[in-house]
């Protein structure tokens, strides 16, 4: 079976968070290494970078949506996967316009089943339903409304 290229890139940006969330941005150094090990498609290997790099960066805007979002539990109590696999996928939704946003869910959903518990399918989807909905009104790209800026000006795609 063939894995497709951005469903193993996000695995990999995934597995990078985790790394990124345990032993902090020195870590950095050595991603491009651990994606090369894993992954010789360069395409992958980009998209990988890229989304970690940018989860990274955002890691706090996308923490309070998730918090936000999951009410009930704070980020310090999710297993270290549901909360990185949230992380990425708040990412994607905020900055990733050109990836529909059922598609971001759907793969969030299949990586919680894949390296997760039985109950963390239904609770990523239930967080990022909850953050689609902010963030995406209507399922479509992040709008001006969503993002908190005022109506007329330029829309930078950022997370609010």
């Amino acid at each position: 079976m063939t894995i497709d290229r951005r469903t193993q890139a996000r695995e990999l940006a995934m597995q990078a968070l985790c790394q990124l969330d345990v032993q902090g941005e020195d870590i950095f150094a050595w991603l491009g290494r651990f994606f090369r090990e894993q992954c010789d498609d360069a395409m992958t290997i980009q998209l990988a970078e890229q989304w970690t790099k940018g989860a990274w960066e955002k890691v706090n805007c996308c923490d309070e949506h998730i918090e936000r979002a999951a009410a009930q539990w704070k980020l310090s109590r999710m297993s270290q996967v549901d909360r990185n696999v949230l992380r990425l996928a708040v990412y994607q939704l905020g900055y990733c316009p050109d990836i529909p946003g059922k598609v971001i869910i759907n793969e969030a959903i299949e990586m919680a089943r894949k390296y997760s518990t039985e109950q963390s399918p239904r609770f990523i989807n239930g967080v990022l339903d909850a953050v689609l909905k902010q963030l995406r009104p209507g399922g479509a790209a992040p709008s001006v409304a969503a993002s908190g800026k005022e109506e007329g000006k330029e829309e930078s795609g950022e997370l609010s």
